[in-house]
């Protein structure tokens, strides 16, 4: 079994009918990913912003259901228009439906856009990010004392590179951290969660870090570096996969 997994973020934009998004995750199951995303976002992010687009959690349950193999979850939930506790609630009962496959992700919120026309604060970067900090001892204590509990470990992921306060974050609450950035930001980054981590007593190889596919060609520098999760994106009508399977081949390489 390979040391490295691949994901695919179907970005629920664009699709057109439903049906789409659908197809493209039974096409992505059978070409092998390890994991299926979204995003949590209202409206596009690319292309004509009046587009299609669906939601994430509710496109989460549909997936549970449709899925067998594949781990899902959105990459990330925005924290500031998700409840915790209300998020917490969700997010184990998906867990449930898929038989213990979820991913809970989670970030601080960026596009003001979703905020704005939903009727949320969008503030600043630092108010995003308290309310973050806020926000998380509330999901994971949820968590713990709902009934039933979820399936499994249910893994939270934690997306975002602040080096003072998200990394922070990563460090005390994270079973899994999605980085953005090339080669030598991500390796610095990585050393700054690995300092947080001595900070609060965690073995920081017990995180696994997650980035986008950079093509095999950087591939393996990436994986030396500590990354163990590519995810591609792609997006509607389409949703192409030759990118996606040709990092599954690649990861089957490794064996």
């Amino acid at each position: 079994m390979s040391d490295v997994r691949i994901g695919v973020q179907l970005q629920p934009q664009h699709a057109g009918e439903y049906r789409l998004v659908r197809d493209a995750v039974l096409r992505a199951e059978d070409a092998g990913v390890d994991i299926v995303f979204n995003w949590d976002h209202f409206f596009p992010l690319t292309g004509d912003p009046e587009g299609y687009h669906y939601e994430c959690w509710t496109m989460l349950g549909a997936w549970a259901e449709q899925t067998e193999r594949v781990q899902i979850g959105a990459l990330v939930t925005g924290g500031g228009y998700r409840n915790p506790d209300l998020l917490a609630d969700m997010a184990r009962t998906v867990d449930h439906i898929s038989d213990g496959r979820l991913i809970l992700g989670v970030g601080a919120g960026w596009n003001e856009r979703d905020y704005a026309e939903y009727g949320y604060e969008f503030g600043t970067p630092g108010t995003r990010l308290a309310l973050f900090k806020e926000y998380l001892p509330r999901l994971v204590g949820r968590l713990q004392r709902l009934t039933p509990a979820p399936v499994g470990e249910l893994p939270l992921l934690i997306g975002g590179g602040g080096e003072r306060k998200t990394l922070r974050l990563v460090a005390e609450y994270a079973d899994m951290w999605h980085a953005f950035g090339d080669l030598e930001t991500f390796t610095h980054k990585s050393g700054v969660l690995e300092r947080h981590c001595a900070d609060v007593g965690r073995d920081a190889s017990q995180i696994p870090r997650s980035t986008a596919w950079p093509g095999a060609d950087q591939a393996d520098a990436f994986v030396d570096a500590g990354v163990g999760l590519f995810t591609i994106g792609t997006t509607g009508p389409d949703y192409d996969l030759d990118e996606v399977r040709a990092a599954v081949a690649w990861r089957d390489t490794r064996g």
